[in-house]
């Protein structure tokens, strides 16, 4: 077996890993120095052991013995009462309260009200994906230095402030609801740029909280985007690892069993009445799917909807969403003054899109100034692939 195996494992394993040891050292660092030193064992050991029977298992072992070693080593009160509580993990009763799942345990305690809401966001990723703080500062649209730096300070509050690692009660799970939602998004859109492992993992967690908290609409909103997006993932790149964008794709490969389940979820929400950003962005994608051609899409429905989402959150991807919508209701040019307006010039799909936009304005040096833009920003393969491909188109 090789490194590339046990790599496999981190991105599967590391978040279920750091959840169950936190369950129990109330320790964010101590579980995560563990873990990375379990992972590093492995990556020693297995090449020449093999794989053990059970790789989630074998790393939390190995984890919590590497905990149990660190704190003896301690004298503190405190490290011998968490050494007693990992001796005892085994036979401990399950944990009372709403949340049984650890990893959906952790997301709810790192999005506590006393940490800054991208603080909350960015923690989580790192301890339930295992996502590098570079990826997670992709995500954020910042730089990996201002990243750092924030995931530092909220694990410093959380020291500081004596935040607990507990269950909340469930009075305290609306307030938390927010954070936790976009913490799992994140994790989708992370692996909708070439991870099919965090997108099971969001949408696995999706459906955890829809059974948790069945009455409020957003996380069903959520669970039907996810879904929804979900279901287009075999059409999404071609033979050749390029990316298909949505109005070329082979529609026939797309997923009809999750279309037509989060077609459900969104009508569901549309009979509750209580619209929100996940559920109109679910609506967004049930209107797509809907079509049986791009040409038959409903971009008047699409451009109303996202109408209805810069209303109630407005932000400048949302408005490049809508400005894609406009572009296909009253033209390339009338998108193309709201994409210039929007200054969002670290972001390669406003490139893109511009791109787009000035090639069929016939602007074609123009267009290949921004097709270069989008590529030297583009951190996917695919994404960068094709719009290599269609910068050649334009200079042949």
């Amino acid at each position: 077996m090789d490194t590339v195996d046990v790599e496999g494992v981190f991105r599967a394993e590391y978040g279920r890993a750091v959840a169950a040891l936190v369950r129990f050292l109330g320790d964010i660092d101590l579980a995560e120095e563990a873990v990375q030193d379990a992972f590093a064992t492995a990556v020693r050991r297995w090449p020449e052991t093999g794989m053990p029977p059970s790789p989630a298992g074998w790393i939390i072992t190995t984890a919590r013995n590497r905990a149990i070693d660190r704190l003896r080593r301690e004298s503190t009160r405190e490290a011998r009462h968490a050494e007693a509580a990992l001796l005892h993990a085994p036979d401990a009763p399950p944990e009372e309260g709403p949340v049984r799942d650890d990893r959906l345990r952790l997301i709810f305690t790192c999005c506590h009200p006393a940490l800054a809401p991208q603080a909350r966001v960015a923690l989580t990723l790192r301890l339930l994906g295992g996502l590098s703080t570079a990826q997670i500062a992709r995500a954020f649209l910042v730089p990996g230095a201002t990243m750092a730096q924030r995931l530092v300070r909220a694990k410093a509050k959380i020291r500081d402030a004596g935040i607990p690692y507990r269950v909340p009660r469930d009075a305290d799970l609306p307030g938390r609801l927010g954070g936790v939602l976009a913490v799992v998004y994140l994790i989708f859109n992370q692996g909708y740029e070439g991870s099919p492992d965090l997108c099971r993992e969001a949408v696995r967690l999706g459906r955890l909280l829809a059974e948790l908290m069945p009455d409020e609409p957003e996380v069903t909103g959520l669970l039907a985007l996810m879904l929804l997006s979900e279901s287009r993932r075999p059409a999404r790149q071609d033979e050749d690892g390029v990316l298909v964008p949505l109005p070329q794709q082979d529609r026939s490969r797309w997923d009809h069993g999750l279309i037509a389940e989060g077609q459900a979820l969104v009508r569901r929400c549309l009979r509750r009445g209580r619209p929100g950003p996940y559920q109109i962005q679910a609506a967004v994608q049930a209107v797509h799917s809907d079509a049986p051609t791009a040409e038959a899409t409903d971009w008047g429905q699409i451009r109303r909807l996202y109408d209805q989402l810069m209303a109630l959150a407005p932000s400048p991807v949302v408005a490049l969403n809508r400005a894609v919508a406009v572009a296909e209701t009253e033209g390339p040019r009338a998108a193309l003054e709201l994409v210039d307006a929007l200054g969002l010039d670290r972001y390669h799909v406003l490139h893109a899109v511009r791109a787009d936009l000035l090639r069929r304005l016939g602007r074609t040096p123009q267009a290949v100034r921004a097709y270069e833009a989008a590529i030297a920003l583009a951190e996917n393969p695919a994404e960068r692939r094709y719009l290599e491909r269609r910068l050649r188109e334009l200079t042949r």
